[in-house]
């Protein structure tokens, strides 16, 4: 049986509202703590510009309140050297977990959310054995691979990852805010190419 997988350009229009339909019908084929928002973890350091995509998205959804669990924020990142500890935490618990990490691809790729069925495998990119990740996952493709991948994620543009990371934060918000939340019409963005206005900042700041 073939998994269900979605791509989502981050120039086209509403990449947010995408990212949210792509995610409502990947959830829809995984019982797996039905009803419940599931379990985010995001994959990457705030030490390379590419690889922190999912730090990002981590510390957006916990600025806006997501009401799930959220596992790796630019405060707290999972990375690496903490991941498997970090995969501990969650034995047991009987959530759907979904998984969240920058990648690179093709030059055409550059740019492409991609919204999956099965876990996500970190650290193939910079060619790292790292354990899987989550029953689902999104991967945003931020740069060219094949060459010096750790010089590549360094040399990331920011503006490229903070766009992707506002429209995956915004796009795991509206899936997980009720049922058909992507078919919603938004009222114009601010700060933000992925929906409705997200909180770019802590609130204390």
């Amino acid at each position: 049986m073939s998994r269900v997988s979605f791509s989502i350009s981050i120039s086209k229009p509403n990449p947010g509202m995408r990212v949210a339909a792509a995610l409502e019908t990947v959830f829809s084929g995984l019982e797996l703590g039905s009803g419940c928002p599931p379990t985010v973890i995001c994959v990457g350091t705030d030490r390379a510009t590419g690889d922190s995509l999912g730090p990002l998205v981590g510390s957006m959804l916990t600025w806006n309140n997501y009401p799930g669990k959220v596992l790796g924020t630019l405060e707290e990142p999972v990375h690496a050297g903490n991941l498997e500890q970090a995969l501990t935490l969650l034995d047991g618990t009987g959530r759907m977990i979904l998984g969240v990490d920058a990648c690179l691809g093709t030059k055409k790729e550059v740019g492409t959310i991609i919204v999956s069925q099965g876990p996500l495998r970190p650290g193939l990119g910079v060619k790292k054995q790292l354990p899987p990740v989550g029953h689902l996952h999104i991967a945003g493709v931020v740069n060219v691979g094949g060459f010096m991948e750790h010089l590549v994620l360094q040399s990331t543009r920011l503006n490229l990852v903070v766009k992707m990371a506002q429209a995956i934060a915004w796009g795991i918000i509206l899936a997980t805010s009720g049922p058909h939340s992507s078919e919603r019409v938004p009222t114009p963005p601010v700060l933000t190419t992925g929906g409705l206005p997200l909180q770019l900042l802590p609130a204390s700041v």
